[in-house]
């Protein structure tokens, strides 16, 4: 089967928008009727993402099979509506330690094992392998493979990826590998005038490695290229002016494909890699591919008019870098534009809402509290470690006695079971042993088969059932999942809810309204009395898209804007 490969390579400087424009050049291809797949290479040494710090690396996004990725899976999945695997995340260290255990059990026959040519062959191996899994509903191999290369062209780290890629092109065929490199074309000065040199730099070391450019999309602010800029770029980097797209800032990511489409993108692929003669798309596949551009064009047209706001306030202990909460960011945009409300997001850090903040920063403690005071709805989002714990317990509570729409999630949901059992059930003392190994009370406490000593893929990942319990019809979540007896949703925590005190919670009107098979774990927490306070263990924004927005969300959104109760009756 012919397969075609798109590879989209970054320069200047990282964090450029390489996932936005991977993930908008297979959805437009997608669009076309063709079956799309992508492949993320991160040059870390790191097996996974797993232990990689928010801070560090942004969000660690979790797949069905338990894989802890990159965040620009999470945006491949977002824009094409696919299921992806672990392995389609490549890491330096996957690679690595594959081929030492190959040296190890002697399957290279004695030959000394080397960069080139045994770990670029594994590189170009694992791809060819992975480009074939089916990852939508289809069940079939993909067409077209879009392959994001992590970091920037240049960088040592990368180095053994692109000649992996420069020998790939020639692997493959001309008519099967394209390659678009996103540059910077910044602007300087008072005069404001853009410069082209870094772009020119980027370009030549790309070619000086052996691969040339098919397009280059030029990352730039919000005027586009200006006059005389694209024809600058075509001469000097030996490329057609069509083949230099300007990628302005947009007031949103979702505009970034039609974008794209409108400067010829498709035109220009589907001629290079002569698809029409080629690869048998199908008339199923070409309408539902129609439907899905007018669905998406729909989606960012309606964003543009959208004049009624609703406020969200998320506490948490990433706030500084905000792809720390990539997902979660996203599942509340998705709801919001669903619900045709135009969503405005405070970003409070939970430490600046305990009263140490008040003498040591009191500006901070009361801006924070003023920010709470006035959402709409409050979000408590994953995450690890002892700092901002007493904050979110505050948020909580203020959500509680408020009557405050509140969506916990995992850690989210600990939070809130602590401060009921705190404030409602008598338990002063109750806390996590996660986050106080010497409680008295201990309301968390630490799943049986986790690994203490081993932090790496050690947790209750991927996809997992959870069961609605009996008597819980009524619940506000389960009508909002459509009614069904269980959801699957994906996790990724190690502490749970100690199910020896959860009659002492039922009787004072907390509800545990959905556990695991076993009836142990505890996955969805309701208060009956409240407008919307639910606490999920699992991480529903790992499965939210732009035209399916996860329900958990859809919740918070709706009954922040008074609509809750009427969207329910409606269903």
């Amino acid at each position: 089967m012919v397969k075609k490969y798109v590879l989209v390579s970054g320069g200047v400087i990282s964090g450029i928008g390489k996932g936005i424009i991977a993930s908008s050049t297979g959805l437009l291809l997608k669009t076309m009727g063709l079956k799309v797949t992508s492949i993320k290479i991160d040059p870390y040494l790191n097996i996974d993402a797993g232990t990689l710090s928010p801070l560090d690396h942004g969000e660690v996004f979790v797949l069905n099979d338990g894989g802890e990725v990159d965040l620009d899976l999470g945006n491949y999945e977002r824009y094409l509506d696919v299921t992806l695997t672990r392995s389609n995340n490549i890491t330096t260290g996957k690679i690595y330690r594959d081929v030492i255990e190959r040296e190890r059990k002697g399957d290279y026959l004695g030959k000394t094992v080397q960069v080139v040519p045994h770990i670029t062959d594994a590189i170009q191996d694992w791809v060819e392998r992975v480009a074939t899994i089916p990852v939508d509903d289809s069940g079939e191999e993909p067409d077209v493979c879009i392959i994001e290369l992590g970091g920037t062209v240049g960088d040592i780290e990368s180095a053994p990826f692109v000649e992996a890629m420069r020998q790939f092109q020639f692997r493959v065929g001309h008519e099967n590998f394209a390659l678009i490199h996103v540059s910077l074309v910044p602007t300087i000065g008072s005069v404001g005038e853009q410069k082209t040199k870094p772009t020119q730099a980027s370009i030549r070391d790309l070619r000086g490695l052996g691969l040339t450019p098919d397009l280059i999309a030029c990352r730039c602010e919000k005027t586009g290229l200006d006059e005389g800029i694209q024809a600058k770029i075509s001469m000097f980097c030996h490329v057609q002016p069509n083949q230099v797209l300007a990628v302005r800032d947009c007031n949103s990511v979702y505009h970034v494909p039609e974008l794209l489409k409108d400067q010829g993108m498709v035109d220009y692929l589907w001629k290079r890699l002569n698809i029409e003669k080629t690869i048998n798309i199908s008339a199923p596949l070409k309408q539902k591919g129609i439907d899905m551009w007018a669905k998406w064009n729909q989606l960012t047209s309606s964003q543009e008019r959208l004049h009624d706001t609703v406020t969200i306030v998320l506490v948490g202990k990433y706030t500084n870098l905000q792809d720390s909460y990539a997902s979660v960011v996203k599942a509340l945009e998705h709801a919001s534009l669903n619900c045709r409300k135009k969503l405005i997001m405070k970003w409070v850090e939970a430490s600046d809402l305990e009263p140490e903040a008040r003498s040591a920063n009191p500006v901070k403690y009361h801006e924070a509290w003023q920010d709470l005071c006035s959402a709409q709805g409050i979000l408590v989002p994953g995450g690890f470690g002892n700092r901002g714990v007493e904050g979110k317990i505050a948020a909580a509570k203020w959500a509680r006695e408020q009557k405050v729409p509140y969506l916990g999630i995992c850690l989210g949901l600990q939070i809130a079971v602590i401060e009921f059992a705190r404030n409602v059930c008598g338990m002063p003392e109750a806390h996590s042993i996660e986050l106080d190994e010497n409680t008295t009370t201990p309301v968390v406490v630490f799943m049986p088969e986790i690994s203490k000593t081993h932090l790496g893929g050690t947790m209750r990942l991927g996809v997992k059932a959870t069961l609605f319990q009996e008597g819980t019809e009524n619940s506000k979540l389960r009508k909002l999942y459509g009614g069904g007896d269980s959801v699957l949703e994906r996790h990724r925590h190690r502490y749970e809810i100690n199910p020896e005190m959860i009659d002492r919670f039922h009787a004072k009107g907390l509800q545990f309204v959905g556990k695991d098979e076993t009836g142990q774990r505890m996955e969805i927490v309701e208060m009956a009395d409240h407008p919307y306070f639910v606490g999920v263990q699992y991480h529903p924004e790992y499965l939210t898209r732009p035209l399916k927005p996860s329900p958990p969300f859809m919740g918070l959104i709706l009954a922040a804007t008074g609509d809750l109760e009427n969207h329910l009756a409606s269903l």
